[in-house]
């Protein structure tokens, strides 16, 4: 360790980001030193709400409303005895142990919180990730992306809007169709291809009336690779191929898209697709800004780690999650852990020993990443995917309504690491009991 720890003061333990990752650690690390003077526990966010990222494709489709869904930091750092700064990280300065958080704007009031510094003595990135266009021309003007809630509201509104004017067209005795064009089929964009399918079929109960939501909205998704979600095994993509296919979603391999216009898709087998609407869940990398803040970072942007999450050019600030570039060497010489939620949960627990590790210091424990499987949601009634992965040194495929209640079960148990199981078992006893005199999708 590259300085003492002092524990006559208070150890500052910084965390940007409050993801499936940043989240829980805050919360278990504030609660076990809350009433210690041995360490203090910040958390630092550009948002005062958290969606678990997983769940951002329901969002986006209408299925989950943010507003109802969202939990407050504020809240949560009364709860758990940790403190909340709002404000995206900026900069960091490693002499002087600082970051720099910038400004919170409000769209009526203009700017709530100026720019400000915190301090830390361990500092924790967990920032997550977001879209890689990879310099395709027209993705940034014309596509959208699902990264952020704000982002996943956006396509929301834009895909209600699209529906009413075919409506609006069709009750004209003209043409009435939507076409969305989703690029990339891993996880992110089959999961939105079969949230839209369905939730656009409750939209019409809800006064789309001319409007035939499986003909009339087009959902097609295009893949550059050989097979959709490249990272799962074949058998779980051609489950979720025929599951798509019964969906009425149009799915295209071997598609790589070459220009994105205002009026289609163009691909390298000089195919053209007509689009309303461009969504962008073609590839994903850490925030640009990371390369910009005196960290080793590689092509992808994520800091590189050592396997105690340390970063390799600093050992005072680790990263985990999207964000961090972590060897697995049971992948092989040069793998790194793949960027899913699970990793990040499993990271997020490691750090809560390392913590308490370098407080006492004692050496760092290391991560092994566990593959526990994974599984893809397809719409409220189906999921498709592996559990258990090489623990049982091999894959067991679930699919149908039992996986998507254990698809359901992952975000409960993040819940449940947030607030304990009774506030969660009477939280989804309430709105089992509210679901009557709910809508079943938003439709604002």
């Amino acid at each position: 360790m590259s300085r003492d720890i002092a524990l006559a003061a208070a150890h500052r333990i910084l965390i940007v980001g409050g993801g499936a990752g940043g989240l829980p650690l805050a919360a278990s690390l504030g609660a076990r030193y809350r009433r210690s003077h041995r360490a203090t526990v910040t958390l630092v966010d550009p948002y005062a709400t958290h969606i678990w990222k997983p769940l951002l494709h329901e969002v986006a489709a209408g299925r989950m409303d943010a507003d109802s869904h969202g939990v407050d930091y504020p809240a949560l750092a009364h709860r758990h005895g940790f403190r909340f700064r709002q404000g995206a990280m900026l900069a960091l300065d490693r002499a002087a142990r600082t970051i720099r958080v910038g400004t919170v704007v409000d769209a009526e009031d203009g700017v709530v919180l100026p720019e400000r510094t915190v301090e830390y003595d361990t500092l924790v990135l967990c920032v997550g990730s977001e879209s890689n266009d990879f310099g395709v021309p027209g993705v940034a003007a014309h596509t959208m992306t699902i990264d952020t809630p704000p982002q996943a509201e956006r396509f929301h509104r834009r895909l209600l809007a699209a529906s009413v004017r075919a409506d609006a067209r069709r009750s004209a005795g003209g043409a009435g169709v939507v076409e969305i064009v989703i690029i990339g089929a891993g996880a992110t964009g089959v999961e939105l291809a079969a949230e839209i399918r369905q939730t656009t079929r409750a939209h019409a109960t809800y006064g789309l009336d001319h409007l035939d939501p499986v003909n009339d909205i087009r959902i097609t998704v295009l893949e550059a690779a050989k097979r959709i979600l490249p990272p799962l095994s074949e058998r779980i993509a051609a489950a979720a191929t025929e599951l798509l296919q019964k969906l009425n979603v149009a799915v295209h391999v071997d598609e790589k898209v070459v220009e994105v216009t205002d009026e289609a898709v163009q691909t390298a087998s000089g195919r053209r697709y007509p689009a309303d609407l461009v969504v962008w869940a073609a590839g994903i990398r850490a925030p640009s800004w990371l390369a910009a803040v005196g960290l080793a970072t590689n092509r992808a942007n994520q800091i590189l780690v050592a396997q105690t999450l340390q970063s390799t050019t600093d050992p005072d600030i680790f990263a985990l999650g999207d964000c961090a570039a972590c060897p697995w060497p049971e992948a092989g010489p040069n793998a790194v852990v793949p960027p899913r939620a699970q990793v990040a949960h499993q990271q997020a627990t490691l750090m809560a020993k390392t913590m308490r590790a370098r407080l006492e210091r004692k050496p760092l424990p290391v991560f092994r990443f566990r593959d526990y499987g994974s599984l893809v949601s397809l719409g409220e009634l189906s999921a498709v995917g592996t559990l258990m992965g090489r623990l049982i040194g091999g894959s067991l495929i679930v699919q149908g309504l039992i996986a998507r209640w254990m698809y359901a079960s992952l975000y409960k148990m993040h819940q449940v690491s947030l607030y304990g199981v009774v506030r969660v078992a009477l939280d989804t006893l309430g709105r089992l009991l509210r679901g009557g005199i709910e809508p079943r999708i938003k439709l604002h």
